[in-house]
């Protein structure tokens, strides 16, 4: 038995335990909630579930099958058509045609991961990033940064200090003492 199915036995029994409780009206259907963790319309509407169809009304219905899954018969009788006639059609067209030609209600998707499962159809490559990620070129008045203590100071044409040459320079906003390019600060280094 696995995890769902133990987590929905508890669930249930608490359930059944906490509603004859209200029922008997030891506890309000607020404190009921309150003591499942719900709110107080998913207690009303667990409640009305257990009235109309017993204790099977309160299964997790998200472990059961899909009641909207494709019919057996239909995907089939789509493979065997894809194998036969259409080989080698993309799954857009084939799907177009299937429309088209034989009355085919499925949707795509549900055609398109058929054939994939089935290995009638391989999946496209992954495409690379549209933008490629790359260092900013450097451009005057682009913020230096300021270097660990370890690494040896710049050495500038003028006095100043290290915390003086990283400042900008408000009035030309270049990250330089003096007003050069990026390129005069970098032939220093």
């Amino acid at each position: 038995m696995d995890r769902a199915r133990i987590h929905e036995g508890i669930r249930r029994m608490r359930f059944t335990d906490i509603l004859g409780r209200s029922e008997r009206a030891e506890l309000s259907q607020m404190e009921a909630a309150e003591l499942l963790g719900i709110s107080e319309r998913t207690f009303r509407r667990w409640r009305d579930r257990h009235r109309d169809a017993g204790p099977a009304g309160l299964d997790d219905r998200r472990l059961a099958p899909s009641l909207r899954r494709a019919p057996v018969a239909e995907i089939e009788r789509m493979l065997g058509l894809y194998r036969d006639l259409y080989r080698g059609f993309t799954v857009k067209h084939f799907r177009e045609q299937l429309g088209k030609r034989h009355n085919y209600a499925l949707g795509y998707t549900v055609t398109e991961v058929h054939l994939h499962r089935a290995g009638l159809v391989q999946a496209a490559k992954k495409r690379s990033a549209h933008r490629k990620k790359r260092p900013r070129r450097p451009m005057v008045g682009m913020m230096l940064h300021r270097m660990p203590r370890r690494m040896p100071r710049l050495r500038t044409r003028t006095k100043r200090t290290d915390h003086e040459l990283h400042k900008p320079d408000r009035l030309t906003s270049t990250a330089f003492p003096w007003n050069d390019s990026y390129h005069a600060a970098v032939s220093i280094l």
